[in-house]
């Protein structure tokens, strides 16, 4: 019994100069490159890598006495977790109690933060935000959320019992209140 060949050498070969004409052309376009930036005197730098310090281990039990009336709100309490100074700035995180009972009047403020990233996750109660592009949303208990940089937000309301998880990069960053 005779075998049949799948595919005849010639058949095979355009298939391969196929291959390597790209080949050649992106060899001959990159030397082109190469030439055309040593004539101008364009030298590439590389780019530095940004060498941070190293990070260490942070801990945090909780504590009752842990939670200070010291942030960016007065209607708040703020438990730092140390991951700020475990990071050197990198990051923050911080568990927020807001104080009840809700004061819309002083609490819905549109504000936005000049930060990378923002995350927050409710551990007791519930909180209704309004977040821009998103609207109003009531987070409750294991509701998470991100508030991407600079986008305007506010809380407008907030159960007696409600605590956030809150994670932030970097850890100082400004906060901008914005007119009604």
């Amino acid at each position: 019994m005779a075998s049949k060949k799948v595919t005849s050498r010639a058949a095979a070969q355009p298939a391969v100069k196929k291959k390597w004409s790209g080949h050649k052309t992106a060899a001959k376009s990159s030397a082109r490159k190469t030439i055309a930036s040593k004539a101008t005197g364009v030298v590439k730098a590389k780019p530095v890598k940004k060498v941070r310090p190293k990070q260490r281990i942070a801990v945090s039990h909780h504590r009752e006495e842990d939670f200070k009336a010291d942030g960016l709100r007065t209607y708040a309490k703020y438990r730092d977790l140390g991951i700020a100074e475990a990071t050197h700035g990198l990051a923050h995180a911080q568990v927020i109690r807001l104080q009840g009972p809700c004061n819309p009047a002083e609490v819905s403020k549109l504000h936005y933060h000049d930060i990378e990233f923002q995350m927050v996750y409710v551990l007791k109660g519930w909180v209704k935000t309004y977040m821009e592009g998103e609207g109003e949303t009531l987070m409750k208990v294991g509701s998470a959320w991100t508030q991407p940089p600079r986008v305007k937000h506010m809380i407008l309301d907030y159960s007696d019992d409600v605590e956030l998880l809150e994670v932030i990069l970097p850890a100082e960053f400004k906060t901008v209140e914005l007119a009604s």
